[in-house]
């Protein structure tokens, strides 16, 4: 992990095209800017997990699915 100290007006570059910027520190509270091109996607962390926990339980397939296609699949037995 990288440490930086950086004072309120001052910034980051992340990269080639994003700027991270301290627009206020108060306490323990600090506000930040972030300039970043449209397809870079910017959350805050614990948003970004709750999205990553959703996109898994949604590509997960629930045993009565998987059952489901089991049976679909399922070779008929030959008549003896």
């Amino acid at each position: 992990m990288l440490v930086l100290t950086r004072r309120a007006g001052e910034s980051v570059m992340i990269g080639d095209d994003v700027v991270v910027t301290v627009l206020e520190a108060r306490g323990d509270v600090i506000r930040l800017g972030i300039q970043a091109p449209r397809d870079v996607q910017v959350h805050r962390e614990e948003v970004y997990r709750e999205l990553q926990e959703a996109n898994q339980a949604a590509a997960s397939p629930t045993d009565g699915a998987v059952k489901a296609l089991a049976k679909i699949f399922e070779k008929p037995e030959s008549a003896g």
